[in-house]
Formats: C-alpha cells, sequence, structure tokens
C-alpha cells in the first residue's frame, strides 16, 4: 500500500470516527477519556496539531468546531452534562501521578 493511499484511508477513518461521535452526543467526553484516554477535545487538539506540522494555522475554536461539528459552546449548552461523582473519581485515578 502507498502513502497516498494510507492517507486517504486514515482520511476515510477519521470522517467515520466524527460522523460516530455526532450520532452519539449521549456519549460524555469524561466517558470516552476514562474508557479510551482520549476524548473529542483530545481530537481537536491532535487535528490542531496535524494542521501546524502541515504548516497551517487551525485555532483552537475551529479545530474544536470541527471535531464537534458545531462551535463548541453550542454543543457544550446542548449535550454536556455534568460528570457524576462516579465518573469523576475514575477520571482522578486514571491520571498520570506527576
Amino acid at each position: 500500500m502507498d502513502q497516498q493511499l494510507r492517507d486517504r484511508l486514515d482520511a476515510a477513518v477519521l470522517q467515520r470516527l466524527l460522523k460516530h461521535l455526532d450520532s452519539r452526543p449521549d456519549v460524555q467526553n469524561i466517558e470516552l477519556m476514562n474508557l479510551a484516554g482520549f476524548c473529542r477535545n483530545c481530537l481537536s487538539k491532535w487535528y490542531a496539531a496535524a494542521a501546524k506540522e502541515a504548516g497551517a494555522e487551525v485555532s483552537d475554536d475551529a479545530a474544536r468546531e470541527r471535531v464537534y461539528g458545531m462551535p463548541y459552546a453550542d454543543w457544550k449548552r446542548l449535550h454536556q452534562q455534568e460528570a457524576t461523582p462516579a465518573q469523576q473519581a475514575a477520571f482522578d485515578a486514571a491520571k498520570p501521578k506527576s
């Protein structure tokens, strides 16, 4: 498999992941962090970092909008719930120890 095809497949997978996450706004970021160690915010940071590596500037807000499919403030207002004590405890326990 050549690099061009690999890049096209990688892009298709990211697009499918974003579409899947768009279809599951009930899945909270803290749940993603607790189960997988990354969340939508991580994806947006990786997106902005990849843009920078490619010589393009993408603001944090623009990267979040790409990942969330809408302005982050709107997504939070529509979908984000307060973390439960159990979710927060699991998140705190999983943090790397400094």
